[in-house]
């Protein structure tokens, strides 16, 4: 039993089957990469995951709990955190001010700046700001706009936030999309870093095979909808229902 559980998950979208009959079981612990080409529904799949859309059939458990139906915050409270494709930050704020944010959270999913949680004195907020900023490597830009960090910075700011949070679980759509070599490289130890030190469990969707080779240790791979291959990386290499899937060939 993992600590995600999709079970026959099916999705259409009018005359459109975005999903059939899709089975995943993600480890905890594990860093699991979904694959596929253009069209085979991870995006679909992801939002399922996270309960912005609502399967027509199926269940989605998440630690024997069901996502479906719930409110973003509610997925939040449940223990699971999304980075989206874009990275989202506050461009008008300081990265310390951005890093501070999640803090702010109170129990009904709200946001107060200028009130701290009941749990939360504004020390601790920002000492627990600063400590993960330490943890992102980004201390020295602490006062920094956050609009003029490049897309490496704002994407390791993105994450952690979400990891201030200290979620179970860390979606990432496409987490290196738009970067530069350079920053790829660095996203991927810093995702390294943070499943050697850290409970948590990962889940990427991912274009970029060098990023998918590099930190999972459990790869699905999607075709039209449904999980074609479900392996370990070594296996996936090279394998030929992959290769037909992506090439539209037969090796």
């Amino acid at each position: 039993m993992g600590i995600l559980e999709v079970k026959n998950v099916g999705k259409r979208f009018g005359g459109l089957q975005a999903l059939s009959e899709v089975n995943l079981s993600i480890k905890e612990n594990s860093v699991h990469a979904i694959i596929g080409p253009n069209g085979a529904g991870k995006s679909t799949l992801l939002n399922c995951l996270v309960g912005k859309l609502i399967p027509d059939t199926g269940s989605v458990m998440f630690d024997g709990r069901s996502v479906l139906g719930r409110a973003p915050f509610e997925i939040n409270q449940m223990g699971i955190s999304r980075v989206f494709q874009t990275p989202e930050i506050f461009g008008d704020l300081s990265v310390l001010e951005n890093m501070m944010i999640p803090c702010f959270a109170k129990r009904d999913g709200a946001f107060e700046m200028n009130a701290f949680s009941d749990v939360m004195s504004q020390k601790d907020v920002l000492e627990k700001a600063e400590h993960m900023l330490e943890e992102m490597n980004m201390a020295d830009k602490r006062h920094m706009h956050s609009a003029s960090l490049s897309r490496g910075d704002k994407r390791r700011l993105e994450i952690g936030m979400c990891l201030s949070q200290e979620p179970r679980l860390l979606l990432l759509d496409e987490p290196t999309a738009g970067m530069a070599r350079a920053d790829t490289n660095n996203t991927i130890d810093l995702l390294k870093q943070i499943a050697a030190d850290r409970d948590i469990t990962i889940a990427i969707i991912e274009h970029d095979m060098h990023v998918v080779f590099s930190l999972a240790n459990r790869i699905t791979v999607l075709a039209q909808g449904t999980p074609l291959v479900e392996d370990d990386p070594e296996n996936i290499r090279g394998n030929p229902k992959v290769r037909e899937a992506y090439l539209g060939e037969s090796a």
